[in-house]
């Protein structure tokens, strides 16, 4: 089980001196400059690059002075906020496939965002990459421009090209029409499944309606399968470095390290600050004994087990028991299939606490607004959907590859 070490500051001898800033090529700015201007359908990819190199003012200048639309990476959401009016999340899909120029900003092409190939992004996109790490260019699809860079001196003289040159991508656009007219469809279709509070629930409506009660700068924890990706677009960011997930190599298990290391954080830094960590019945699976660390450091993370009963999916109670009957259950039981609705709050009694199982909105209301009331220790909801709970339809499988 995780220990965790608190020290005092090293001594000034001891630290790591600081790192040279790497400035871009000027030249590169230029021709970077020149291939965004002559798009039609032009797309920003912010990265979590841009999180770590804290280049929010200089991105959000970028996308305001531009007016050019911009998605983002799970960990680079809220570089730009994500209720910024210039978002095109609910479009992704299409912004991807149709985008001719795409300006990746610290966003590396890797699974996250299907490797920069077609099917998923049109096969004659024309890419700028701006990234610190120099193997990070040209990484899996060939780059028009490839730009070795912190991000903050780049963005910040790809703005003044933008300044000396003028442009600001047309507002009332083709690109602009079509994209806002897939976002409005697409909130049309999340807002029916959000109010859709029919038991057993569904993602939407239990996104929906913690979404609504979460403090504006809380730091969301996820790890899942369909509880990490449909929480990625439900559950907004604001501000940036404030969402942790399973991350470049969509490693299970590290939620509730990254909740602790984030809690630990806001102790010392920021202690009005929450921690919210968003976990699949299975994701916990990997690491749920990490509820004793973060009770023995009486640290106020609030847990919200979202339990299908399964791996991407279970089956209900009855069809479960039948399988489970069975005279030889390890040959019968899909191992993507888990025990019908586990009591995974009942853990908090190990603790002399109390945790929540709630199979309704009214119920898991309650208990939300209890847990973020409590900042003495960790609380714990465990939230019943259905087990034949998806997504809404996709245009594509989650990892589309060319055919090489």
């Amino acid at each position: 089980m995780l220990q965790v070490r608190i020290e005092e500051p090293l001594p000034a001898q001891y630290t790591t001196p600081e790192i040279p800033v790497a400035y871009p090529d000027p030249a590169l700015i230029e021709q970077a400059m020149k291939v965004l201007a002559s798009a039609k359908r032009p797309l920003v990819i912010v990265g979590k690059g841009a999180a770590y190199a804290r280049s929010e003012r200089e991105t959000n200048d970028l996308i305001g002075r531009s007016n050019l639309p911009f998605l983002a990476t799970p960990m680079g959401k809220g570089v730009v906020s994500d209720l910024s009016p210039n978002f095109i999340g609910p479009a992704r899909s299409m912004a991807l496939q149709q985008a001719d120029v795409v300006l990746l900003l610290g966003a590396r092409l890797n699974w996250i965002l299907h490797f920069g190939r077609s099917p998923r992004f049109n096969a004659d996109v024309k890419v700028i990459q701006i990234d610190i790490c120099p193997e990070e260019l040209h990484n899996s699809v060939k780059s028009s421009v490839a730009i070795q860079s912190d991000l903050k001196p780049a963005t910040k003289m790809l703005l003044e090209a933008i300044a000396r040159s003028g442009f600001k991508f047309n507002d009332a656009s083709d690109w602009w029409r079509d994209l806002r007219r897939k976002c409005e469809s697409n909130r049309k279709g999340v807002q029916a499944m959000s109010m859709d509070v029919s038991t057993p629930l569904n993602y939407y409506a239990v996104f929906h309606h913690v979404q609504e009660m979460l403090p504006k700068d809380c730091i969301i924890v996820s790890e899942g399968a369909n509880t990490m990706d449909i929480g990625r677009s439900m559950l907004l960011n604001r501000l940036p470095r404030h969402r942790l997930d399973a991350g470049t190599f969509g490693t299970m298990g590290v939620g509730l390290g990254f909740a602790i290391a984030a809690a630990l954080y806001c102790r010392h830094h920021e202690p009005t600050k929450r921690v919210i960590c968003v976990e699949g019945d299975s994701a916990f699976g990997f690491s749920g004994m990490e509820l004793e660390t973060i009770y023995r450091y009486k640290l106020p993370i609030v847990i919200l087990v979202v339990n299908n009963s399964g791996i991407y999916g279970g089956v209900d109670e009855q069809l479960y028991n039948e399988i489970k009957d069975d005279s030889e259950p390890t040959t019968t039981i899909p191992p993507t299939i888990l025990s019908t609705v586990t009591r995974y709050e009942k853990m908090m009694e190990l603790f002399g606490k109390r945790g929540h199982l709630c199979k309704s909105i009214p119920e898991l209301q309650k208990s939300l607004k209890e847990c973020l009331a409590d900042t003495q220790g960790p609380t714990m909801i465990n939230v019943v959907i259905s087990p034949t709970a998806d997504r809404k339809p996709q245009t594509f499988a989650w990892l589309t590859e060319s055919k090489l």
